[in-house]
């Protein structure tokens, strides 16, 4: 074979490799988090007129088996015509997932947390233009021997109005695995806890349940609903009386 022929014949192998790797890379990348959803989210009080907020957490996150450690994206949306003004994003975690941190927000103090809840953070925004958004960076920890939910409000400033909140939604798996390094979980999926012994769930295929019981998750062992015809972030207004003064003070 001359060597002009050995030459193109190794170029083109060079090639192909180039193109495979690019490929796998690509599927690698489109796999992390999936796509963003409002999946669990609902209007509570009324926006001002021209303003429509939303919130997003990805369809898809990770868990480390071993340390028990998942990241995701927590974003807040404005779809309406006109800015939103001063408001709040909090970040809340309820049963075995823990909000460890949440970039450029503040921890909230346990006696403030919404009931039921294991941790939060308090995320302000001066304003948010009319068709923008903002992401914030989670870090958080996931219990897989239990059950674990988020919950997104979006409120005013002095968190007297909600206007929109998404969960508490849960991540979960319906298929554990415990021998693998990390265990995907969906939103809206009830984890199904990973016993000792326990065989995988033959239900493992099942779908998620939906519908308006999925949607208006209860709060803490006192199952209070989320939401009541005329009332306003029912689930924020169990905070005691004190704490409202001493958020005056502040």
């Amino acid at each position: 074979m001359s060597s002009r022929r050995v030459a193109a014949v190794a170029g083109s192998l060079v090639a192909a490799s180039f193109s495979a790797v690019v490929i796998l890379s690509g599927t690698a990348g489109a796999e992390d988090g999936g796509p963003a959803s409002s999946k669990g989210g609902k209007v509570v009080d009324e926006a001002p007129a021209g303003v429509k907020l939303t919130t997003l957490l990805p369809e898809k996150i990770s868990v480390d088996n071993g340390s028990e450690k998942t990241a995701l994206t927590a974003t807040v949306k404005n779809e309406g015509t006109k800015d939103s003004g001063k408001i709040q994003l909090l970040v809340v975690g309820f049963d075995g997932l823990t909000v460890k941190k949440v970039q450029g927000c503040s921890p909230i103090a346990e006696n403030n947390l919404p009931e039921g809840s294991n941790s939060g953070f308090s995320c302000p925004l001066d304003n948010l233009a009319a068709g923008g958004s903002k992401s914030y960076a989670v870090d958080a920890t996931y219990d897989l021997g239990k059950t674990g939910k988020i919950c997104l409000p979006v409120q005013t400033s002095d968190g007297k109005k909600t206007f929109w909140q998404q969960g508490p939604v849960p991540f979960g798996t319906t298929n554990p695995s415990p021998d693998a390094p990390a265990t995907p979980l969906l939103l809206g999926t009830d984890n199904e806890p990973v016993s000792p012994g326990k065989p995988d769930s033959p239900g493992g295929k099942e779908l998620p349940k939906t519908g308006p019981a999925r949607d208006l998750l209860p709060l803490g062992a006192a199952g209070a609903s989320l939401l009541a015809a005329g009332v306003a972030g029912l689930w924020w207004s169990q905070r005691r009386p004190a704490r409202q003064g001493a958020e005056r003070a502040g």
